[in-house]
């Protein structure tokens, strides 16, 4: 498979032990973080036992550069054949095509500026590795400017990891996992928000959509929305204690994510043979259903529904009107990724049920 300029193949010769299973794990040059393929959990790499990355000549961009203003990076993995005991994901690929149908018919998004990642592709830069991912972030906001309209949506695993630099209240970091996590580690809340977060400049939005398990802020956003049962919400500061800057340059990051109690784990996904992601299906049901202009409240609320109301089980996309469901007629939602509810995080406080959703 190709690689992105200058980057080495080798890998370094230090090895850590797992912290779960104990297994012996090799430390990758520049990375912070390696996942198990053992036991499939992630293991923070110690500052003493990190490898300094050696100089790398130009990275090759293997996407034109977007004119648009409208621009997407869509990514579903399902690790088949990848992990141990496992099994593999039914659903991410479908959720990607169905996002781009949401995005192209109903947002007006243009085609050649959405970059699908998925691990059915032939073309090795389509592939959801930890560099085309990587490469695709720096891709959807390179030279972003006023009245952008920016997407990133993930479908796949996520993880969790011991924090160690003090900008996580829980004490954890949360991670993307790429088709090759065995091999590259995941990808760090810290790094996503430095990569699709900070960048933004005045007038410039993105919307997240990640369906995967530790995913709640996953973008690290200053502000999660908490919203009770009888409708009273209330915006939480999720600001690191380090003092450390997660907001944007002036632009505006709001994530829609899975909250889970983290009961299940990850590396035992209940319904994984299902056809759609449950956390997708229900944005992509709610936007269908909703009149345009609905509000981010109303718009969570109904998430939330179609989720409790078998959104997350047992229902299908054959309820969905017109054809942006029609990828996915007929197919079971699987809550692989063991999302309770629907979460709302942000760059900045705003009156959720004033301000409209718009992509």
């Amino acid at each position: 498979m190709s690689n992105f300029g200058g980057r080495p193949h080798g890998h370094g010769t230090t090895t850590i032990p797992c912290k779960y299973c104990r297994a012996s794990l090799s430390v990758i040059p520049g990375e912070r973080a390696i996942q198990c393929a053992h036991c499939n959990c992630v293991t923070r790499i110690r500052r003493a036992d990190r490898i300094p990355l050696p100089v790398m000549g130009p990275m090759t961009a293997p996407f034109q550069r977007a004119r648009g203003k409208k621009r997407a990076v869509l990514v579903g993995i399902t690790y088949a054949g990848m992990r141990r005991g496992c099994g593999e994901l039914r659903g991410p690929i479908n959720d990607v095509k169905c996002m781009r149908n949401l995005l192209c018919q109903r947002f007006s998004f243009p085609a050649e500026c959405v970059i699908m990642l998925t691990d059915d592709q032939r073309d090795p830069f389509r592939l959801p590795t930890k560099d085309n991912i990587r490469m695709a972030m720096h891709w959807l906001v390179q030279g972003c400017s006023y009245g952008d309209s920016l997407v990133f949506h993930f479908s796949g695993l996520g993880a969790q990891v011991a924090d160690d630099d003090g900008d996580e209240l829980d004490g954890y970091d949360e991670a993307l996992c790429p088709m090759d996590a065995f091999q590259k580690g995941p990808i760090l809340d810290d790094e996503i928000n430095e990569a699709i977060v900070r960048p933004l400049v005045h007038g410039v939005r993105l919307h997240a959509v990640v369906d995967a398990c530790y995913s709640a802020t996953v973008l690290d956003l200053p502000f999660l929305c908490r919203v009770a049962r009888n409708g009273y919400w209330q915006w939480e500061d999720q600001r690191p204690p380090s003092g450390a800057w997660k907001g944007t340059s002036g632009g505006q990051a709001v994530l829609f994510s899975g909250y889970s109690d983290g009961k299940s784990n990850f590396a035992v996904m209940p319904d994984a043979y299902g056809s759609v992601g449950a956390m997708t299906h229900s944005f992509v049901r709610a936007v269908e259903c909703e009149p345009r202009g609905v509000t981010y409240g109303r718009l969570l609320t109904s998430m939330r529904t179609i989720m409790k109301c078998g959104g997350g089980g047992g229902g299908s996309y054959g309820d969905l009107q017109g054809p942006i469901g029609a990828p996915m007629h007929h197919h079971q939602v699987a809550n692989f990724s063991g999302v309770q509810e629907p979460n709302l995080s942000s760059s900045e406080m705003f009156d959720i049920y004033r301000k409209p959703f718009v992509l």
